[in-house]
């Protein structure tokens, strides 16, 4: 099963004002550097963690729908399911209401009984679930380990600007911050 973003967080995890408050940064000029910065470690430790941090709509396109109904995103966590949809052999789309499936938000899974959807035309990529993920729609949503590694990693890019110095720099602290909530591939 393949994914892909189709709308971002409307917010970060971390305000512009933390960040510099957390930097100790008092003047202006940074003030673009930083708020990509915080971007790109939020999208690191989403990576890190298998997990939406802010919410966000992604698109899931299967082949086919699961023998026994249980759709695992191996992503999340799960809020809701925004739209559903078959394609058929001519690439005309059947749309399946979104409340045909049960959120399991503890396994970030989706079920549905597989006799009550429609089979799919086509082969390959045939089917079209788009999730919003997330943990909310605030920075404070977001649990504060999680937050904390986006201030780390802000921080270490911020401090090591220039340096070929990636994530695994920082990896062990980072680490005990993401683990409790990335989502396990079995």
């Amino acid at each position: 099963m393949s994914a892909f973003l189709l709308t971002p967080p409307a917010t970060e995890p971390l305000t512009l004002a933390e960040a510099k408050q957390f930097l100790r940064v008092e003047h202006t000029e940074d003030d673009a550097m930083i708020v990509s910065l915080i971007v790109a470690a939020r999208t690191q430790v989403e990576t890190m963690a298998r997990s939406a941090l802010i919410a966000q709509t992604w698109r899931f396109v299967r082949d086919a729908w699961p023998q026994d109904g249980r759709i695992a995103l191996k992503r999340g966590p799960l809020i809701s399911v925004q739209a559903a949809r078959v394609l058929d052999g001519e690439r005309a789309s059947i749309d399946i209401d979104p409340e045909t499936f049960v959120l399991d938000k503890a396994s970030w899974s989706l079920a549905a009984p597989a006799w009550t959807l429609p089979i799919p035309g086509r082969r390959i990529a045939a089917i079209e679930l788009d999730v919003v993920l997330g943990f909310g729609t605030t920075e404070t949503s977001v649990p504060e380990p999680l937050r904390q590694a986006v201030r780390q990693l802000t921080a270490h890019w911020y401090d090591n600007r220039g340096l070929m110095q990636g994530v695994a720099a920082i990896l062990p602290g980072l680490w005990p911050l993401i683990a409790p909530y990335r989502a396990l591939s079995l």
